[in-house]
């Protein structure tokens, strides 16, 4: 069916950071057809017609380039990285098929209702969650978790990893990408690195890693190994085109340029869950003077306690005014675009998805402004606050209708796919089924 958005506020992310005051989106088969002004827009007889009023503003769905599905969202509070990471494994070293749906249900939900329609999600039994994104039709980059490290046999492993791309990937009309994912240098050997580029290259998929989140991390990878991170990786054959890294808080020049010189895909920057988890603040702008590709991961509820991509643009933002001291340093409109077109970039997906422009794919999102917290979103010719109240001030439940591939997934912000009270009933009964199980286990130490 053609679908109309008609006299909204377009917030395109193209090229120029187009917003168009009374514009009119028009889509098809899941792919969009004319943006511009309302007036300028031919809109043919069978067009279902959606009139905004001036009161939605439609924006690109957001990409979030860095995720963990969980059931234990405040389950692992109040310590840093190191001491952290052995706690969340007790969830791991219980975690069953059904867990990983229901948890990939539960997050992907939450994503979905806030406005985000694509996300890259490593976790365990990816096939589960390949399953939860399907049926809510949530755009979804999976990376297994995987650790082939003696103690760490409650992973993912390279053969269950090559069995999901196999199975999955370019599943649900492409709208499933899986992902090679490794867990961390202390949980894999040199030979998974190896062979997992080794896969990468023969089956045309990303590879994705955590690395360098914590000083502290970074003392104690050069501790065990002799090297930093980066160099450990780049000589293991990491460094490349195909790879995201998340995190790279603590990296010093001399990584950064050996990410540069290997052309990697780029970094998922996390600073809600590097803040919480007392990690730092990225250097952002010496990533950008480099040229890397940076987008915005909200890391999971599991480290952050919320997935949703407008707390962190603004927190994304305001970190690094206070790093630098300059109140203008991360502005709005930037930040909105490592949340849209970057991450997509990241992805190399940014042919498709990232911003509102005529023959990509309707991945679209209505904000209801006519909100007191939004107001007001009037250009006055010598200013215009949409974009600063909208990244600053606007919430995961402003947003109202949600379309990936043109299809309606979020409408009146409820899913139109699954019941959503039985989904959260189920996910709750099955978070009980885990916390009882999880009882019987202890926590494995991630430094030995």
């Amino acid at each position: 069916m053609k679908i109309a958005l008609n006299h909204c506020i377009l917030v395109t992310i193209d090229k120029n950071d187009r917003v168009i005051r009374d514009g009119c989106i028009v889509f098809d088969q899941g792919e969009i057809q004319s943006v511009g002004p309302a007036d300028q827009v031919t809109l043919s007889p069978d067009t279902k017609i959606i009139d905004g009023g001036g009161r939605l503003a439609v924006l690109p769905g957001f990409v979030d380039v860095h995720s963990h599905s969980s059931l234990l969202k405040g389950y692992s509070e109040n310590l840093n990285l190191l001491d952290w990471l052995p706690v969340y494994q007790r969830e791991h070293q219980v975690l069953t098929e059904r867990d990983a749906y229901w948890a990939a249900m539960l997050s992907y939900l939450e994503a979905l209702k806030g406005g985000t329609t694509t996300v890259l999600d490593m976790y365990r039994h990816p096939q589960r969650c390949a399953e939860a994104a399907t049926a809510l039709g949530l755009r979804a980059h999976i990376a297994p978790y995987v650790a082939d490290r003696s103690d760490k046999t409650f992973f993912e492993t390279l053969d269950s990893n090559e069995a999901f791309i196999k199975a999955c990937h370019n599943s649900d009309h492409g709208r499933i990408k899986a992902l090679v994912g490794l867990e961390h240098l202390f949980y894999c050997t040199p030979e998974a690195y190896r062979r997992a580029q080794a896969m990468a290259r023969h089956y045309d998929v990303q590879v994705h890693t955590h690395t360098s989140e914590l000083n502290s991390e970074v003392e104690a990878v050069e501790k065990q190994f002799g090297r930093r991170p980066i160099e450990l990786l780049d000589d293991y054959g990491m460094i490349g085109p195909r790879t995201i890294l998340a995190h790279c808080v603590w990296l010093n020049e001399h990584e950064e340029r050996l990410l540069v010189d290997g052309g990697i895909a780029g970094i998922a920057l996390c600073p809600t869950s590097n803040a919480k988890l007392a990690g730092g603040v990225p250097p952002y702008y010496r990533y950008k003077n480099s040229g890397i590709t940076m987008g915005l991961g909200t890391d999971g509820s599991i480290s952050n306690n919320s997935l949703s991509m407008w707390e962190l643009m603004k927190f994304a933002s305001l970190t690094q005014k206070n790093l630098l001291g300059n109140a203008a340093a991360l502005p709005a409109p930037e930040v909105l675009r490592l949340a849209t077109i970057d991450g997509a970039k990241l992805l190399k997906q940014d042919h498709l998805i990232g911003s509102l422009e005529v023959g990509k794919r309707a991945d679209i999102i209505t904000v209801d402004l006519w909100q007191p917290h939004l107001m007001p979103f009037i250009d006055d010719g010598d200013h215009d606050p949409l974009i600063w109240n909208l990244v600053y001030a606007a919430r995961a439940s402003d947003v109202r209708d949600v379309w990936v591939d043109g299809r309606p997934v979020i409408q009146g912000g409820r899913s139109v796919r699954v019941d959503e009270a039985q989904a959260l009933a189920d996910a709750l009964a099955q978070t009980i089924d885990l916390l009882e199980r999880r009882r019987t286990t202890g926590a494995v130490a991630m430094v030995k």
